[in-house]
């Protein structure tokens, strides 16, 4: 059984094992690691009235040895310390009366119009794990913890899935862009921003006029919008959850940026608040599977459940193995939402 809580000094070890295996957004040191496990831990205990610079990061758990399966990370306010940056794609029509030309030319503006936003990011999963429902687990836990405390995030969230590159680890648009203006790799230049796009290195670097998608190499232009394999289990989740494409590409890699309203989000409009009531056994038929939170904060829980539909009633069923997981009694109340 998997269950999903808020990273511990414990952790710090796999974190950095798999970050470095997979995960450009988090660190790949241990002290760094610790510092950001640090970091979420005094969000979690934070009273907080309004978003600021919080960040959440949340483990997916076994139950039986609370072995770490997987993290993803919920941002309060991108660039919450600066600017957080994007290109946004925009179409600039231009015409021609002599030559009796009209066309549209895509072109990528830096923007910073994504800042104060929250975002999601860090998100992996062991193979052990990716074969069931955990990663959808993993994925709608932090957004359910923020529908339980909507004042921790703002309206807009989004998140960067990694864009495409090659067995090798590079990318076309990088190559193709990046590099002309940082004069490093692709890899080198994740490192030296640690997967953030709110360093003054981006301002400095980053060219402030148009980029005229038409001049790209073709390889390049084929990498815009594209994930990467160890991003699309990621990208199928939020796009299930509600989120949507288009307007902005990640200055790195090109990658899509998704993004949506909260209370277009299913973990936001289709969640629901109910009083706990034990159940003995699994129910032998009509189940439903449900994400269940304990609406807590420093020791917030949730875990997938299986119980009879809570659409007409203001129960939920929940055997003991669930209870203690989640660590409530006959009586609380939590929140839930189908998977």
């Amino acid at each position: 059984m998997f269950y999903v809580r808020p990273a511990e000094p414990e952790d710090v070890g796999a974190l950095v094992h798999h970050a470095r295996q997979v995960v450009h957004s988090l660190p790949h040191d241990e002290a760094a690691m610790a510092q950001v496990v640090r970091q979420s831990m005094a969000s979690f205990d934070a009273a907080v009235k309004f978003p600021g610079e919080e960040a959440y990061l949340f483990v997916l758990a076994s139950s039986d040895d609370d072995a770490v399966h997987g993290a993803a990370m919920l941002s309060a306010r991108a660039g919450a310390s600066g600017t957080f940056f994007a290109f946004r794609n925009e179409v600039i029509h231009q015409v021609s009366r002599d030559l009796g030309v009209s066309h549209s030319v895509h072109v990528l503006e830096l923007s910073s119009d994504l800042t104060a936003h929250a975002q999601l990011s860090g998100f992996w999963v062991r193979e052990p794990a990716r074969t069931d429902a955990a990663p959808d687990l993993l994925s709608r836990a932090r957004l359910l913890f923020a529908a339980a405390e909507p004042h921790r995030i703002g309206e807009s969230v989004f998140a960067s899935p990694p864009g495409f590159t090659d067995a090798d680890g590079t990318s076309p648009f990088w190559e193709a862009l990046g590099r002309k203006f940082f004069g490093i790799d692709f890899l080198a230049a994740e490192r030296a921003v640690q997967g953030t796009r709110n360093r003054s290195l981006i301002v400095e670097l980053m060219p402030h006029y148009p980029i005229y998608v038409p001049l790209l190499p073709g390889s390049a232009q084929a990498a815009m919008g594209q994930v990467h394999p160890h991003g699309e289990l990621s990208w199928r989740i939020l796009a299930d959850e509600g989120f949507g494409t288009d307007q902005f590409i990640d200055i790195f890699d090109g990658g899509a940026i998704l993004q949506a309203n909260r209370q277009a989000l299913r973990s936001f409009s289709q969640s629901t608040l109910r009083r706990v009531r034990h159940a003995a056994a699994l129910p032998d038929a009509g189940a439903v599977r449900y994400l269940v939170t304990n609406r807590r904060t420093t020791g917030f829980r949730a875990i997938l459940a299986d119980c009879p539909p809570v659409d007409h009633t203001e129960n939920v069923h929940l055997t003991d193995a669930v209870l203690r997981v989640l660590d409530v009694t006959p009586g609380d109340h939590v929140l839930c939402t189908r998977l």
